[in-house]
């Protein structure tokens, strides 16, 4: 309990104990929200919660975790990206994947494409939900799941994770504008007997390379999200479908 009360928290979600739905697949619950906002956890409950993420998984766990802010400035034109920023998610481009199933007005599935990891070829499939605020939308992970070899669908019995990216658009001095993302991402897996190497060797190895990983892709993100934004500005029509 010692390292795990050391483990820093998003002061954003703070997610409780993993389920299994229907579809056998890892599901993830929200602590309690107050008035629309997601509710600060306090030292105690923070603990709590790795707790809870662990207890799932038998043996050593190993807790990795990363954390990426970054922004992009805006020019903005006759239609203000306050407008933009708060269109219904299915009208502009939050989501970067191979393939993306929309569920409901708020859900999607995205396919985010084949990966090689440590020789084995996964694919993850991802539930988010993308929830508009008054500055821009939140975008969480519902669910996910590893498709590819049966290796790799074994796998999803090993391991849970959490997800979150808050996008809001922000005035900066002298009334330029620009676009923020903070996005967490937090993994716990099993690691097996037979693995000798330390956890927390695990655990630093692993953070770093989700680090790399936040590093590249929310730059990325708030790149295709500024394009997207022009496009609509200049009239681009936006399918509800």
């Amino acid at each position: 309990m010692d390292r795990l009360a050391k483990v820093p928290f998003n002061s954003g979600v703070s997610w409780t104990r993993k389920h299994r739905n229907n579809n056998n697949h890892n599901v993830l619950v929200p602590l309690g929200r107050e008035s629309g906002r997601m509710q600060v956890a306090d030292g105690e409950t923070a603990v709590s919660s790795v707790e809870n993420k662990l207890e799932p998984h038998k043996g050593r766990t190993a807790l990795l975790r990363a954390q990426k802010l970054s922004s992009v400035p805006i020019i903005e034109t006759d239609k203000p990206i306050s407008t933009y920023m708060t269109l219904p998610a299915s009208q502009y481009s939050v989501l970067d994947a191979k393939k993306i199933e929309r569920i409901d007005e708020d859900t999607f599935v995205c396919y985010v494409g084949g990966i090689n990891f440590l020789g084995v070829c996964v694919e993850p499939v991802l539930t988010l939900s993308v929830i508009v605020g008054e500055r821009g939308p939140t975008v969480r992970m519902l669910e996910v799941r590893l498709e590819g070899s049966k290796a790799a669908e074994r796998v999803n019995e090993k391991f849970s994770a959490t997800m979150e990216n808050i996008v809001e658009w922000q005035e900066e001095k002298e009334g330029m504008k620009c676009i923020c993302s903070n996005t967490t991402l937090e993994i716990v897996a099993q690691v097996p007997g037979w693995f000798v190497i330390p956890v927390h060797i695990v655990e630093r190895t692993g953070s770093n390379i989700m680090q790399k990983v936040l590093d590249t892709a929310v730059p990325r993100f708030l790149a295709q999200l500024e394009q997207d934004y022009i496009k609509w500005s200049l009239g681009d029509e936006r399918s509800t479908q």
